[in-house]
């Protein structure tokens, strides 16, 4: 084998025979390497890099960056003429231009559950425009793949959606997705947005032919910022206020420069255009996260933020695949998961009069298309319609208000429980998005039933109702009757049983007739007109996931113990793609909680706030949403109960904790006699809705929690082996 002296020799040999850089195909790196003997360990020394980077380029999971990127092809350049392909690994040579327009798509990682494409390497601007150049070279071959169509690029978006602007020794480069960059030659910022607009080709397409496409993202470092006369960080004036000064040098240019900004000014998320060129919009966004506009909570490590420190190329590749694979960000994940169901269910389109020839603007009936009538019992404590109905500080009651919610319940241990060694904390994979897959909501305005309507459970909508006379205890699941006492009730949060009538979305009503028990609403507000607004919102975040996980080590393919290894350790594979993860699941959740958004002081206690004004402002299909989490839930509790005997202690959120002989799930969860997860009950995998491996602890620990506290409460949240897992699901 050689030493690494040797391979370093071999490389500095090719430096003057090699002009580009370009690489092999994935398999063609790995098949060289073994042809030579090598392990990725040594090429990771050559290369300064970790063992696990080589093994994601032989992957095809990402690329190498520069300077490894030079040096590796050059060594791969080395190999290939010491140990040549034969004739058959060979695939025919194709004369591909400098300019791709199409790359190919990756493997998805099952049928299950088609996973987004990868990133496609991205082609720098055409020769013609010398004043954007690309430092990235052109491919010289197209290897023949069988693994999926080609996708087409837009053109008009051949850069990809955005691009991190960095400078540095004077230079200003734009780093785009898929390891191109692109030399800018503006000099202020209103030059930078104009090459961005009128050469920099990027963009996304639109989402639904209804649509518009995204407007191009500019995130600026902080050498760009100072390179175009901005400061590094906000003052605290400006930070309460959101924006810059306007008499701040920057903004005078950008209003002497003719183009305009939208009414929040020049802050961490700005807005610059100038009026369309017919149906073409010219608009960029700029996204400064030295002014928090990636809020670390959402975006990043929270407790050990990654953002600051990270290289322009690797937060192109973060927010870019984002952008790719969920959409162009907007903002906070949860404004852009409430944003996402609006560019999948547009309100509009555009339809032609037969009559004039003239194209008129018209409503889609499968989206969200008014903003309808609040219903009392719905709407947040601080909303208009609540004035001068209760005391100031009067706390509703259920019967006054719909406190759909998910778990937050537990339950002191039993005697018996109390022998066994762990406490197992299993978490559902998404549960939020998972539960509007399928879900029927209201799309059209609330109707009021009063005199005892009759429940259907096909209809969206609030019920009044009494459901105290549910007991769980004559409930038989799997041939047999359950412990009541040591079930959470599936109708409010905290798992209590009813004491009266209650206001309930409709998956909890439907569910007490799935248990057996006659339900009788008192009143309703429900929605004719209905359907299932969200399921492209669900499977295009469903896709980003599972892709995201694959390129992380966790497939769809796999299951138990295979599953909980991979989970163990997928973290650690790639950094930039675990906070990938953490942002999709988080545009998930808070995209739901956006449908109910509450004042965040901007208006008087019972004024109208923004939210209020939107046609997505639902809180009814929230209400929906949660309620079938929860409802979900209890469903596999129970059919978990019946085949193992084995009772939850805590439920928090979407994870539950099971009393254990093992440490593992694999201990608590049940299996048939063929080793199959046993129907109806929870079951390990990557798919949301399933479930993943949280944590453990000792019963002698959590003992010692309650001792200390004074009192039983809810541990799901505290039994965790990765101490950020279940966040943001």
């Amino acid at each position: 084998m050689p030493t690494e002296n040797e391979l370093l020799n071999n490389v500095d040999a090719l430096l003057n025979r090699v002009d580009q850089n370009d690489l092999p195909t994935p398999a063609e790196r790995r098949r060289l390497r073994e042809a030579a003997g090598l392990t990725q360990t040594d090429i990771a020394k050559v290369l300064g890099t970790r063992r696990e980077a080589v093994a994601n380029w032989e992957a095809g999971k990402n690329e190498p960056r520069p300077p490894q990127r030079t040096a590796y092809a050059r060594l791969l350049e080395g190999l290939t003429v010491r140990f040549p392909a034969s004739a058959t690994e060979t695939a025919p040579d194709s004369a591909v231009p400098d300019t791709l327009t199409t790359t190919s798509a990756p493997e998805t990682p099952s049928a299950m559950a088609p996973a987004a494409a990868k990133p496609p390497a991205h082609p720098a601007a055409s020769s013609t425009r010398p004043a954007s150049t690309s430092r990235r070279p052109s491919a010289k071959k197209a290897v023949k793949k069988t693994a999926a169509p080609a996708a087409v690029v837009d053109p008009r978006f051949e850069n990809g959606p955005l691009a991190v602007v960095d400078c540095e020794d004077g230079q200003v480069s734009a780093y785009c997705v898929g390891g191109l960059v692109l030399d800018v030659p503006a000099k202020s910022l209103p030059a930078l947005v104009d090459w961005t607009i009128t050469e920099a080709r990027l963009g996304q397409t639109r989402l639904h032919r209804n649509g518009r496409d995204a407007d191009p993202i500019l995130v600026l470092t902080p050498a760009a910022l100072e390179r175009y006369g901005l400061p590094a960080a906000l003052s605290d004036e400006e930070r309460r206020t959101g924006r810059l000064k306007d008499s701040h040098k920057v903004v005078k240019q950008i209003q002497r420069a003719e183009l305009q900004l939208t009414q929040r000014g020049l802050g961490p998320w700005a807005r610059l255009f100038r009026d369309p060129e017919g149906p073409r919009r010219r608009c960029v966004q700029l996204c400064i996260p030295s002014w928090n506009a990636l809020d670390a909570r959402e975006w990043d490590k929270k407790d050990d933020p990654q953002l600051p420190g990270m290289h322009p190329a690797d937060l192109a590749r973060y927010l870019g695949t984002y952008a790719q694979r969920v959409m162009t960000p907007r903002g906070t994940t949860s404004t852009t998961g409430l944003e996402l169901m609006t560019a999948l269910r547009p309100p509009t389109r555009a339809e032609k009069n037969e009559t004039t020839g003239e194209f008129e603007r018209a409503l889609n009936t499968d989206a969200l298309t008014a903003v309808y009538e609040h219903v009392e019992c719905e709407v947040p404590d601080e909303h208009p319609k609540l004035k001068g109905k209760f005391e100031r500080h009067h706390l509703r009651t259920p019967a006054e208000m719909l406190m759909e919610e998910p778990y937050d319940w537990c339950r002191p241990l039993t005697d018996d429980e109390c022998m066994l060694p762990y406490l197992v904390a299993i978490d559902v994979n998404m549960a939020f998005a998972a539960a509007t897959n399928g879900l029927t909501v209201g799309l059209g305005a609330p109707t009021h039933l009063t005199g005892n309507p009759v429940f259907d459970p096909k209809v969206p909508g609030s019920w009044l109702v009494d459901l105290s006379h549910v007991d769980l205890s004559r409930v038989e699941t799997g041939g047999r009757t359950l412990d009541a006492g040591l079930l959470p009730s599936p109708f409010t949060p905290k798992g209590d049983r009813p004491t009266g009538p209650a206001w309930y979305a409709t998956p909890t009503v439907a569910y007490a007739q799935e248990l057996g028990f006659e339900v009788a609403p008192i009143e309703a507000h429900v929605r004719l007109e209905s359907g299932r607004y969200l399921d492209p919102w669900y499977n295009r975040l469903r896709d980003a996931y599972v892709a995201t996980m694959a390129d992380l080590g966790v497939t769809t393919t796999m299951g138990g113990q295979e599953f909980l290894d991979a989970i163990t350790v997928h973290k650690q594979v790639d950094p930039t793609m675990a906070l990938l993860l953490n942002a999709i699941k988080s545009t998930a959740k808070g995209g739901i909680g956006k449908l109910r958004q509450r004042s965040r002081g901007q208006v008087p206690y019972y004024e109208p706030w923004p939210a209020l004004a939107r046609e997505t402002w639902r809180p009814d299909i929230r209400a929906a949403v949660l309620a079938t989490v929860r409802i979900g839930m209890h469903r596999k509790i129970l059919k978990t109960a019946a085949a193992t005997g084995r009772y939850p202690v805590a439920i928090g959120t979407d994870c539950i904790v099971y009393p254990s002989t093992g440490p593992s799930p694999l201990d608590v969860l049940p299996y048939t006699d063929e080793g199959k997860p046993v129907p109806g009950t929870f079951r390990l995998g990557v798919s949301p809705g399933m479930v993943k491996h949280q944590g453990t602890q000792t019963v002698l620990w959590a003992e010692a929690q309650f001792e200390e506290a004074g009192a039983v409460f809810n541990l799901a949240n505290l039994i965790k082996t990765d101490p950020a897992s279940g966040e943001g699901e």
